[in-house]
């Protein structure tokens, strides 16, 4: 079942003396030509930092079956591409009806692509088993209801082992609420994950998750009702208990070095360089 996974999303392992190295360089290339882009010039970005996409109801719609294509060949792809998760769920939530500005965003992506084929994810062995998570947050991101986006990364030691990008499902009246859903989002996958590598004999130290906003990680530690805490929905209170147990530590982070920024909003090309050479993305 592995075996056939591993074939069918196009991933290519290789090994050597300081770890593994993961890629899906030939599903890239395969992807890059299957939409004629391939004599395109190349993107250093997914995503332009000052692009924003709305729904945009006057613009004549696209062709519903070749934006469904793209971005479904280009959703296998972040299996082992994390630096295009934000740009591909974002373009994501306008396939219901696809515009032209959304069809140039999928492109871009895809022109991105083709520069970097030859980008692989490194897991080196020389390691620890401690779980690490970075949460972050895009307030009011999307332009049409205000919903923020959420993202979050998971490290094993020094090996990037999961990432996500997803709109919340409510609308955040703070910055602060919107940093406490997110943190929420990642401490219910911490323990779970916890759980996993304990069934294959590892242990981790008290699990910690990284956060670059200081009023959040006050309202976890606080016991006492906050004021700015009383519109936030209740279940994500449950922080707090892990907390409160030390099953879950949640420290401040510099927003420089907050490496789950890649996966809520669209970056400079230093910044989202920087971020993807931190997520262990190195060129073969």
């Amino acid at each position: 079942m592995v075996g056939e996974l591993i074939y069918f999303l196009g991933l290519q392992i290789k090994q050597s003396k300081d770890g593994f190295f993961i890629s899906q360089s030939k599903y890239a290339r395969n992807l890059v030509k299957k939409f004629n882009l391939d004599s395109a010039s190349y993107m250093k970005t997914p995503m332009g930092s000052s692009q924003k996409l709305s729904r945009e109801y006057v613009v004549e719609s696209v062709d519903n079956t070749l934006y469904r294509s793209m971005r479904g060949s280009l959703l296998y792809l972040t299996t082992s591409r994390p630096d295009v998760m934000y740009s591909v769920c974002l373009c994501a939530r306008y396939q219901a009806n696809p515009k032209i500005t959304h069809l140039k965003a999928l492109k871009r992506i895809i022109r991105y692509i083709g520069g970097t084929t030859n980008l692989e994810i490194r897991y080196t062995k020389d390691t620890n088993t401690n779980l690490v998570g970075f949460s972050d947050s895009d307030w009011a991101g999307d332009v049409d209801d205000r919903k923020s986006t959420t993202g979050g990364c998971f490290y094993l030691g020094n090996n990037l082992v999961s990432w996500y990008s997803r709109k919340q499902n409510c609308v955040s009246l703070s910055t602060v609420e919107s940093e406490y859903v997110a943190v929420g989002s990642c401490c219910s996958q911490l323990p779970w994950m916890n759980q996993m590598i304990e069934d294959y004999g590892l242990h981790s130290d008290i699990l910690t998750i990284y956060c670059d906003n200081s009023s959040t990680i006050y309202i976890s530690k606080n016991p006492v009702q906050h004021s700015r805490t009383k519109h936030i929905d209740i279940r994500h209170h449950f922080i707090r208990d892990l907390v409160e147990k030390n099953i879950i530590r949640i420290e401040y982070i510099g927003t420089e070095n907050q490496l789950a920024g890649i996966f809520t909003k669209a970056l400079d090309f230093e910044r989202f360089s920087t971020l993807r050479k931190s997520l262990g993305l190195c060129a073969i």
